[in-house]
């Protein structure tokens, strides 16, 4: 199944509505960057999109090269170098400090899709530099459900649909409310990854599972093996 979008404005190849993300603030991903990178260091963003985490990078005293294969995310990206290209296919020929890979992009149902972009990781980070990957482990998966969600302001997200259309690999279609008037929809596919999973991916691309960031185990540290 392919990833779609819905609603006002432009929507990008992977279904994401560039007015809705637009609206969104930073959660934590700042402090855990910081948290990896040396003071002042290097950041590649792949899947930057309106720079919500990029901008507070910048701040941040971070030199981020911020990159996503839609033009129309990156025109609102300000004060980082960016470049519009498929993660899967990046080679920019230099390393950073740190290479964050977010919005569980890795859970992709596609395999070699999920190898490609740990490939584009591994190729740009530096020896003892760090991977830092938003992923859904699969407890958290197993919790999906129809009306979860989660409302900040006068902006909601919800799950208004999901079924296991394969073993292991769900379909899922996200509500984005602003106010009454604006609605959008993204539909997407995601895969079960269990723990082993996971590090057998990161292994196969010459990295190696680290340590989990947080709590929920959402946000992990891989490392060059």
């Amino acid at each position: 199944m392919r990833n779609a979008g819905t609603g006002p404005g432009p929507i990008t190849p992977d279904g994401s509505p560039v007015d809705f993300y637009s609206l969104l603030r930073p959660g934590g991903e700042p402090d855990l960057v910081a948290g990896v990178t040396p003071p002042g260091g290097s950041v590649l963003e792949l899947g930057a999109g309106v720079g919500r985490v990029t901008h507070p990078l910048v701040d941040l005293g971070f030199e981020v090269v911020a990159v996503d294969e839609s033009p129309e995310m990156l025109a609102l990206v300000r004060g980082a170098r960016t470049v519009v290209a498929r993660v899967e296919e990046l080679r920019l020929g230099e390393r950073f400090d740190t290479v964050m890979l977010a919005s569980q992009l890795v859970n992709t149902a596609d395999d070699a899709a999920r190898q490609a972009l740990l490939g584009a990781c591994a190729r740009h980070v530096k020896p003892g530099g760090a991977v830092l990957i938003q992923w859904m482990p699969a407890e958290a998966h197993d919790r999906w459900h129809v009306g979860m969600g989660r409302t900040d302001g006068d902006i909601s997200i919800t799950m208004a649909a999901v079924e296991e259309v394969s073993p292991g690999v769900f379909h899922a279609t996200m509500r984005y409310a602003h106010g009454d008037d604006r609605v959008w929809t993204q539909s997407f596919s995601s895969k079960r990854l269990t723990d082993d999973d996971l590090a057998a991916a990161l292994e196969a691309e010459g990295l190696r599972l680290d340590r989990f960031l947080t709590e929920d185990r959402t946000w992990v540290v891989a490392v060059p093996s």
